[in-house]
């Protein structure tokens, strides 16, 4: 199936599909990774060209091969804590003056296989114990999900990991799990993991102290970006912090919210 390749007309097939469904814009430089994503999902339905897995996939009946087209070309690379600035800004700056008689609340609102909200649920877990917090991890790939509710790893993703929060919550693995490593239960009691297309209205999430919508900006036009944007903001309580990637800015995007640090912003 590697042989096969894409036309013009079917990569826009293709480029339309995600942009309606996910507000991800595909540049002509990804027909690459279309091909090699796609490719062996052809082969197991028998086809031989894009155009008719493209068919199959807008056939009504087949919502999940579409689901699993999605999870292939929206899965983005992710690791614990990336960008480590933004973990020692929620540490010392936002926990700082936080009051342990609510509970805090954080959305990492494209969670990939759960390396950010576990980053985040151990900052939390260090500086506020026992009290009150919680991480919600959402996704529109389903099949990241299931890697994130596991929160089981190979040893090398633990590599930027600070040493004090590896010891106290991973565990690991040891005989037929050697070589890898399971977030503790301690941890993954105060996650929850939801399917969540942030190009659609959003369920009932309730408020947030902060939001991490990291490195997903910049799949998205001018126009998407502000509805994304505008969307999350709703669900961030007034004095709750908005946090982007390094690669991102709001200017342009969205006029409401104050500028802290770089690609750190704040709800007046």
């Amino acid at each position: 199936m590697d042989s096969l390749t894409i036309s013009d007309y079917e990569f826009r097939q293709y480029q339309k599909l995600l942009y309606d469904i996910a507000g991800i814009h595909l540049s002509p430089a990804k027909k690459a990774l279309v091909c090699g994503r796609l490719a062996r999902r052809l082969g197991q339905h028998g086809l031989t060209s894009y155009g008719d897995y493209f068919r199959l996939l807008t056939d009504k009946r087949e919502t999940g091969e579409l689901q699993h087209a999605l999870d292939l070309l929206t899965t983005n690379e992710t690791y614990f804590f990336r960008e480590p600035g933004h973990f020692d800004f929620l540490r010392n700056n936002i926990l700082a003056s936080h009051r342990p008689t609510q509970t805090f609340r954080v959305w990492s609102a494209a969670c990939s296989s759960g390396e950010e909200p576990y980053s985040i649920a151990m900052v939390l877990a260090d500086r506020l114990g026992s009290g009150p917090w919680e991480v919600l991890g959402s996704d529109i790939s389903r099949r990241v999900l299931e890697k994130a509710r596991l929160g089981h790893y190979p040893i090398e993703r633990a590599k930027h990991i600070p040493r004090e929060h590896l010891t106290r919550y991973c565990l690991k693995g040891i005989g037929s799990q050697e070589g890898t490593f399971l977030i503790d239960n301690r941890l993954k009691s105060r996650m929850r993991f939801m399917q969540i297309n942030l190009n659609e209205s959003l369920p009932k999430l309730g408020e947030f102290d902060a939001i991490f919508l990291r490195n997903v900006l910049i799949y998205f036009d001018q126009t998407v970006k502000r509805r994304v944007v505008a969307r999350l903001i709703q669900t961030l309580k007034p004095g709750g912090h908005f946090i982007i990637g390094h690669a991102e800015t709001l200017n342009g995007v969205d006029e409401t919210l104050e500028p802290v640090a770089p690609t750190i912003y704040r709800k007046p």
